[in-house]
């Protein structure tokens, strides 16, 4: 791994004072964007937002670097990420961790290579492999039915996994879930590692792991060979600010870098690009401090909610269990079903009525990210919040009710066609509950967090849409369908391996190329 140039210290962040330097000289702006410095903003957008942030809003000058061909403070800024986080490269993605999710598969697999993933990835790995034309095998994670959420993948399942499909390509694991769950990514990389396989990891809510010994070992440390983490989800960098990490024993980082050319912006934010450079140095220089009151808040919070009846935030006594590997304490998930209340009414009612804003919500529970950015009287009015529900259900019914209990949808580890075939393929449209049987061309996915139900190129059954009505029920958001109310679904006119086989068998007859 090169060096940074000049020796630069992790206290240093050279993108962000390249930026700095540059607005203090003052120039005349004849480049974009358009609105030169702020003079071109409406009045009341600045007036809210402040002067300084529109001159930040730059464009690729010689003295900023180009995100693109990195060759002075951009490059320096990737270069002290890596060292960070003990990677070989490190990029900075704009577009999210959608796009590092998406850079990973198309970095490894090329079209018709199997890739193995557990069922509950992020929807952006499914447009990955879309873009790839590569093939998912689902692996199984664990489940906590009383929760309705997938745990992690075991070190068991992705093992018989790649006994089954010697031919997969490569290893994708989600480690952190959303929920905070962790799985063995030091024996799953081992294993895959074994066979000669890069395993890539979806770490985008893992990017503060590397900076306190009480959090689940990082992907990095760990083994991976990619990662992508969110840096705005738990640290400091602003929305869309992401980092990709790679190295280079198994990864083509040259692929990598073209691929993030095809993918990313040529006009990429230099405002996100510094929270980036600003938020691992913040994390390089104070993180096992920041991170500390992080997990003492998170902490106090699980314990007093526990405290209060009628709620369960599970925490370090679920290690063990299912699928919990190992959990990031920050991430709280409050099960609410001994109120007899959705996750969503408990959602409502503390935004309403408390001022507190969940992540998110389902038909179990709330779920709840706390962060350095956090503080005391943030944790007193959740409580507070929590506590006033609480009395209210009682109030209402004076029996103590059930639980609810649901088994999540089953899936077949492999769609019955080429996902990208299924998503490209010949449509007819056709009531959702006649869509039974039939292959889908279309990604059901509530959002968040994400994870789809239905993916494209996976057949449909009563199962999956008795979910999909639970979940409109309870008012749940879903994403993917060109019906946004779900009463009609695309399917494949075309069904199963057969049709797609002959399909692209007539298309290389007819283009003269080899199906």
């Amino acid at each position: 791994m090169k060096r940074a140039r000049g020796r630069l210290r992790q206290e240093r962040a050279p993108l962000y004072e390249a930026v700095v330097s540059y607005v203090r000289k003052h120039k005349v702006s004849f480049h974009t964007p358009g609105h030169k410095h702020g003079h071109a903003i409406p009045a009341a957008f600045r007036h809210f937002v402040g002067e300084t942030v529109f001159d930040m809003d730059l464009t690729l000058l010689d003295e900023v670097d180009s995100l693109h061909e990195p060759r002075s403070v951009i490059r320096d800024a990737q270069t002290l990420a890596a060292e960070a986080y003990g990677a070989d490269a490190s990029f900075f993605l704009v577009n999210g961790s959608t796009v590092g999710n998406q850079t990973m598969i198309l970095s490894v697999c090329r079209p018709g290579d199997l890739v193995l993933i557990p069922r509950n990835a992020h929807q952006s790995v499914l447009a990955g492999i879309l873009l790839a034309g590569c093939e998912p095998v689902f692996l199984k994670p664990e489940t906590a039915p009383d929760l309705g959420l997938y745990t992690n993948v075991t070190v068991g399942a992705v093992e018989a996994a790649l006994k089954r499909w010697p031919q997969v390509k490569a290893v994708l694991v989600t480690s952190p879930t959303y929920h905070g769950i962790a799985a063995d990514v030091q024996r799953i990389a081992e294993m895959a590692h074994e066979r000669g396989l890069p395993l890539l990891v979806d770490e985008a809510h893992g990017p503060h792991l590397k900076f306190h010994d009480e959090l689940p070992l990082s992907a990095m440390e760990a083994g991976a060979d990619m990662a992508v983490q969110s840096t705005h989800k738990i640290l400091a960098g602003m929305t869309q600010s992401s980092l990709l990490h790679a190295r280079a024993e198994r990864v083509d980082l040259g692929r990598v870098r073209k691929v993030l050319k095809l993918l990313t912006t040529t006009s990429p934010s230099y405002i996100l690009m510094s929270s980036i450079d600003l938020a691992r140095r913040q994390m390089a220089m104070d993180g096992r401090r920041l991170i500390g009151r992080a997990l003492k808040l998170a902490r106090r919070a699980r314990e007093e909610i526990n405290r209060l009846g009628g709620y369960r935030c599970f925490g370090r006594e679920a290690i063990g269990s299912g699928g919990i590997y190992d959990l990031d304490e920050t991430k709280l998930t409050i099960a609410v079903g001994g109120l007899g209340l959705t996750g969503y009414q408990v959602a409502h009612e503390l935004n309403r009525r408390h001022g507190v804003q969940v992540e998110y919500a389902d038909l179990f529970s709330v779920f709840l990210i706390v962060s350095f950015g956090n503080t005391d009287n943030d944790i007193q009015r959740l409580v507070r919040g929590l506590r006033s529900i609480a009395q209210r259900s009682r109030l209402r019914s004076r029996r103590r009710p059930k639980p609810v209990r649901w088994e999540l949808p089953g899936f077949s580890a492999r769609p019955a066609v080429n996902p990208r075939y299924a998503f490209f393929a010949p449509k007819e449209t056709v009531p959702l509950e006649r869509a039974v049987g039939r292959v889908s061309a279309e990604t059901i996915s509530p959002y968040p967090p994400g994870i789809p139900l239905v993916v494209p190129g996976e057949k449909l059954d009563r199962e999956a849409v008795r979910a999909i009505r639970a979940l409109q029920a309870a008012g749940c958001r879903i994403q993917g369908p060109a019906d946004a109310s779900l009463e009609f679904l695309q399917v494949v006119k075309t069904r199963g391996r057969a049709a797609q086989a002959q399909a692209l068998a007539q298309k290389g007859d007819a283009d003269g190329t080899q199906a």
